[in-house]
């Protein structure tokens, strides 16, 4: 069905951005943005503590307030205007000044984390920040499509801020440095897999929108110095896109063999007499491991199991099925089991319900300062 011709004209008008945007002056905010000296070291430096300080308590609120006052974006954005222009200079120094941040960050993180008395059982804001998912590679290239627009735009508002706190540079840093001073190379690795998941696409959408929106190519007196330039720039490009493209599919693959595996795992919850009291699901192996409590299971349901298992995508191999019957397992030791989940998960929820009185504080400390500001107004 073919719209009117006033309708077409109508979505053209509200969607094109051309009459709105201005690339000189967008260009001279994003490379100068790009540059890293003076305060800004000093801001980055305390923006990191900060961050790592909400980590460190499972505080929202302070986490979000750290990402803020971060400088991280100007050099990623920086990246993806240098790929989209083909200048290897500014390319050059943008990856030059991501690299000295990322430094003092892991620095001022890490020296935070050795020296700080604080001490968390259940660390979820860490834990948090050690595992990409799919949603972080779809925030960091909306996330970024949203900041080129912005910088482009003749109106400026707040989007850079959002875009700041959806894309969460700054934690996985933080992070990063907290598995330094544990020799953790899980809270390590983890963390700077995430960081460099979230650069590569924001730098990616970044470069994506000077291209559709027209940015002139860096002109070269020679020729051929420009072609080549413009095929090191690409090398370069294909060579950190080609990996986080596979780490993207394989952070993929993981999430949907979870889903498959918590599915499976709740069908599976219970067999006649017997039920699942433990259960363990490995992304990365692609395994499963069940354990039943109650009557022996028999053949005929374990085969069952096996079957279910290959319907759910879970390899047969990879799946494990414990046992145990309740005669044969001591009450005392039973009930310091039952009390040590227990526990476990007492943990968790005090750990939430910090995390929301403290966002439920701030959020009534900027009611109480908006509303005289509204009251004057009115």
């Amino acid at each position: 069905m073919k719209l009117p011709e006033h309708i077409r004209n109508r979505i053209r008008e509200l969607s094109s951005i051309r009459g709105n945007i201005d690339k000189h002056a967008a260009d001279k905010i994003i490379r100068s943005n790009v540059y890293f000296r003076g305060p800004t070291v000093w801001i980055l430096a305390f923006s990191i503590v900060i961050a790592s300080v909400g980590l460190n308590v499972n505080s929202t609120a302070v986490i979000i307030g750290a990402m803020l006052i971060s400088p991280l974006m100007g050099p990623i954005i920086g990246i993806g205007l240098a790929t989209g222009t083909n200048d290897i200079d500014l390319f050059r120094d943008s990856a030059w000044n991501l690299l000295i941040m990322v430094g003092i960050s892991l620095l001022a993180s890490t020296l935070y984390f050795m020296l700080s008395p604080l001490s968390l059982a259940n660390p979820t804001e860490l834990e948090a920040r050690t595992t990409p998912s799919i949603f972080d590679v779809l925030i960091a290239l909306f996330g970024g499509a949203a900041g080129i627009l912005e910088l482009t735009r003749k109106e400026k508002g707040t989007v850079l801020s959002g875009v700041a706190i959806a894309t969460a540079l700054m934690p996985p840093l933080c992070t990063a440095g907290y598995g330094l001073s544990r020799l953790n190379m899980h809270f390590f690795l983890g963390a700077m897999g995430l960081f460099l998941i979230n650069t590569v696409f924001i730098a990616f959408a970044s470069f994506v929108g000077v291209k559709l929106m027209g940015f002139k190519d860096k002109a070269y007196l020679d020729a051929g110095r420009q072609v080549r330039m413009r095929r090191i720039i690409l090398c370069i490009l294909l060579a950190v896109m080609i990996p986080s493209l596979l780490t993207a599919f394989q952070i993929v693959k993981r999430n949907n063999f979870e889903i498959d595996a918590r599915a499976y795992v709740v069908a599976s919850r219970s067999l006649s007499k017997a039920y699942i009291y433990d259960h363990k699901i490995d992304s990365r192996k692609r395994s499963v491991e069940i354990h039943y409590a109650g009557d022996p299971l028999t053949d005929s349901q374990k085969e069952m199991l096996m079957i279910r298992a290959s319907e759910y995508g879970i390899p047969v191999k990879n799946l494990k099925i414990g046992n145990i019957s309740l005669k044969d397992v001591d009450l005392g030791e039973r009930i310091s089991s039952m009390h040590e989940r227990e526990e476990a998960r007492f943990a968790t929820q005090e750990a939430e319900i910090m995390m929301l009185r403290s966002s439920l504080d701030s959020l009534r400390k900027m009611v109480e300062n908006i509303t005289p500001a509204v009251q004057d107004t009115l």
